[in-house]
């Protein structure tokens, strides 16, 4: 057992939309042997969307606004990816994913650094102590200069970093890459289709300089010596504690760096690693199975209008149309069509190990956060909604279509897409959104999944923020003073509504006793 679990590595990918984090998923997939090279090489006619994005909305837009989940094997190695939106209105989404994997590739644009969203991530991972590899991108185009960029990387990310593969300049002038972590020298050759082979080189001789020229072969020498002597050897025991990220530098649209990277990968990165739960810690070797739902997607298959939740095995071994106690609900359940993912793609499984993400049939019967064991009460912890900054009343626009809309809403909320209020007051319903993109791609989904169309009309909001006090009268003092601002979550929680910064802080002020949660999980 502890054999599979060990060849077990499930990572996330996260990066700002532009850093070109969609041709590296498609090339890890190629080395994995799961697709053909991204873009038809037959007809000339470069793919337009990537194999990960499986929804209409995201190859009519170009991006990303759901998590997915692929797996394949590589060498001795089961591996699953998991490719978070990289857009910021979806960040919630990445914030979740991050919850189920034991490491994280960020990828960053050589041009531009890190931009905030990466910065954003960064603290999550770093809430988690999660094991981190840099994978600088586009070298290929004009960049900064490299130790600029580690600079950079080190200050905005608050991490130590080390080199394991240096770029040949950039751009134009771009000859590609030495491999400090194997020694090699790996030269540039644009091209979609091929990998470029690596020549082993020993840089202190000619025959380096007949490779790149003298001048670019001397600056080379320079700066790997200047990196051994600004940048500590690199040690596994600090990556595999979150304190140092190793760095690599490529062009994943050419298939260039990108083999260095999952190479080096496979070797460093942990294997599944114990998991907190409000009980005890799991350890991934335990005999028993464990595993929590930490995302779930309506109509993967359009035909069959179908929910998969996704959930994370923990520990030990999961078996197909074995019964698991569904901890929330505290009651059996089977599974007789588990499934493993290729994006849309998917197969049905008999057994997963530690570290799988496995897709379960779900009909209403999860919600993010659920636990399954094989009897044991645990409750896993970290995967919380945060308070919503965009709010908008939706309204039925079909008076025939209520059913629809309805069954929509309940859908796309237990995805975990948006959070629905009901407004005390008047009974309108609210959703609360991190970003505008959020409200067209509800929109959107409304009417191409469910048939059913929605409206929206504005309201005033700043802040939604969950209350709970010890001190009763106080609590129902506020929601009569507050009654307007009141709603109920989806799981009967109070929530205010506050309609400026000053009216919370007022609130806060004014009322001692009361306790104001900007995250759903207290």
């Amino acid at each position: 057992m502890n054999n599979e679990i060990e060849r077990r590595r499930t990572f996330a990918i996260i990066a700002h939309p532009d850093a070109g984090k969609t041709s590296l998923t498609e090339k890890l997939l190629l080395f994995g042997g799961q697709i053909q090279v991204a873009g038809a090489v037959k007809s000339n006619k470069i793919k337009k969307t990537a194999t990960s994005d499986w929804m209409d909305i995201e190859k009519q837009r170009g991006i990303s606004v759901t998590t997915s989940v692929m797996e394949f094997d590589y060498h001795d190695y089961k591996i699953n990816i998991l490719d978070t939106p990289g857009h910021q209105d979806f960040a919630e989404d990445t914030y979740r994913t991050l919850t189920a994997v034991d490491s994280v590739i960020i990828v960053v644009d050589g041009a531009k650094g890190v931009e905030t969203q990466t910065r954003k991530l960064m603290e999550v991972c770093r809430m988690r102590n999660t094991p981190v590899i840099i994978f600088v991108n586009k070298m290929d185009r004009e960049a900064k200069d490299p130790f600029d960029l580690l600079d950079e990387l080190e200050e905005e990310l608050a991490i130590s970093v080390r080199p394991l593969t240096w770029p040949i300049e950039s751009g134009p002038r771009f000859k590609g890459v030495y491999n400090i972590y194997e020694q090699k020298l790996n030269l540039f050759q644009p091209s979609k289709q091929v990998v470029t082979e690596k020549v082993e080189v020993d840089i202190h001789t000619e025959e380096l300089d007949n490779r790149i020229g003298a001048p670019l072969a001397e600056k080379l020498r320079n700066e790997l010596e200047l990196i051994d002597g600004v940048y500590p050897e690199f040690d596994v025991e600090s990556y595999l504690k979150g304190e140092l990220a190793p760095v690599f530098f490529g062009s994943a649209l050419n298939n260039f760096g990108v083999q260095e990277l999952l190479d080096c990968f496979v070797e460093i990165a942990p294997s599944p690693r114990p998991t907190k739960t409000e009980e005890r810690e799991v350890e991934p070797d335990e005999s028993k199975f464990t595993g929590f739902v930490f995302k779930i997607t309506a109509n993967i298959d359009p035909n069959h209008r179908s929910c998969i939740a996704f959930c994370k095995v923990c520990s030990g071994k999961f078996s197909r149309n074995t019964p698991y106690y569904h901890v929330r609900h505290d009651k059996t359940m089977r599974f007789s069509s588990p499934t493993q993912f290729m994006a849309q793609r998917k197969t049905t499984v008999d057994e997963a190990w530690a570290g799988d993400i496995i897709g379960l049939p779900d009909n209403g019967t999860f919600k993010i956060g659920d636990t399954l064991t094989e009897g044991e009460k645990l409750h896993f912890r970290g995967i919380p909604s945060f308070s919503p900054e965009m709010f908008k009343y939706i309204e039925n626009a079909d008076p025939m279509k209520q059913k629809q809309l309805a069954k929509g809403i309940d859908q796309l909320m237990d995805e975990g897409v948006a959070q629905l209020f009901v407004n005390q007051f008047n009974g309108r319903k609210i959703i609360g959104t991190v970003g505008q993109l959020q409200f067209e791609v509800i929109q959107y989904r409304l009417e191409n999944e469910y048939n059913a169309k929605c409206r929206w009309e504005p309201i005033s909001l700043y802040k939604a923020c969950w209350i709970e006090s010890d001190d009763v009268e106080e609590l129902e003092a506020f929601k009569k003073r507050k009654y307007q601002y009141m709603a109920k979550d989806r799981d009967g929680r109070d929530v205010f509504l506050a309609d400026s910064n000053y009216v919370l802080q007022m609130a806060q002020m004014d009322f001692k006793h009361i306790k104001f949660h900007f995250t759903s999980e207290f």
